[in-house]
């Protein structure tokens, strides 16, 4: 079985779509795929179906759900090539004690590939190997065709999932951007940076890359402009400063001394301010 979530639900058994279009079993097999070879219990289905208000029948209504699943990867199976072992569609989408898993039979995830490069291209980073970091990073974000479960009606459950994966997806974004700056890549950035500043507008730490790019790209008033406009938001918006490291890059700049490397943590990097994220 093969999964994507990073962008539209797509799940796929022997290259045909298991995907169904109705909304609430779209919903459960987004959720199963998101935890594809794990437990999800019944109450969490139960509550990313109807939250904490659920209707007396919700196991019974759950339980057609995970049929019409069956049904469709059922279809699916009988693409098995001749020979294979034989399947049902309750070994693919297994009934365990308090729960139901979607087993993928070693087949892709978009989600645990996103995952593997990310991780390569953090140990690269901390080893010092920008070119792999910016290379890893890069291929890692590549996954991403739009907003997660894009097209899933989501629940407080993939609300909570949705949010989690746009947090990691943002900092491999942010680490891949820093790699790319200390490559040298300033003048390249700065057309994704304008984007990503105007979407995120509370952001500190790509405010900060912004203004380093700008600056690199000898645009110092550009950046010290970045600096005021960011300070402004912040201030009306959410009622505090830049923070410390975001204040020195701008004296830096204001200053027009050595070109400074940006430290994510001091300059409210991707964890300190995610939560704030405009």
């Amino acid at each position: 079985m093969d999964i994507d979530v990073l962008g539209a639900l797509a799940v796929r058994e022997n290259g045909l779509s298991v995907t169904p279009t109705a909304p609430k079993p779209r919903q459960v097999l987004a959720l199963l795929a998101l935890h594809a070879d794990q437990v999800v219990p019944v109450a969490t289905l139960i509550e990313e179906l109807w939250g904490d208000r659920p209707p007396r029948s919700a196991r019974t209504t759950l339980q057609t759900y995970v049929l019409q699943l069956r049904d469709l990867i059922a279809t699916a199976l009988r693409q098995d090539p001749e020979g294979a072992e034989p399947r049902s569609a309750k070994d693919v989408l297994v009934t365990t004690p308090g729960g139901y898993l979607l087993n993928t039979d070693g087949g892709t995830s978009d989600v645990r590939e996103f995952e593997r490069l990310a991780g390569l291209g953090y140990r690269a980073m901390d080893a010092g190997d920008f070119p792999g970091a910016a290379r890893q990073l890069g291929d890692a974000l590549s996954l991403w065709t739009g907003s997660a479960l894009a097209d899933v009606q989501a629940g407080t459950q993939l609300e909570m999932e949705t949010r989690r994966l746009q947090e990691t997806r943002l900092c491999a974004l942010d680490q891949r951007i820093e790699a790319d700056l200390r490559l040298g890549r300033h003048r390249e950035l700065l057309a994704e940076l304008t984007v990503l500043v105007s979407r995120y507008r509370t952001h500190e730490n790509l405010h900060g890359q912004f203004m380093l790019a700008l600056h690199r790209s000898g645009r110092r008033s550009e950046a010290l402009d970045v600096y005021q406009r960011l300070r402004a938001v912040l201030v009306r918006e959410l009622g505090f400063e830049p923070s410390a490291g975001l204040r020195r890059l701008q004296r830096s700049i204001l200053m027009s001394g050595p070109e400074p490397a940006l430290d994510p943590v001091a300059a409210g990097g991707s964890g300190e301010r995610l939560s704030r994220v405009g």
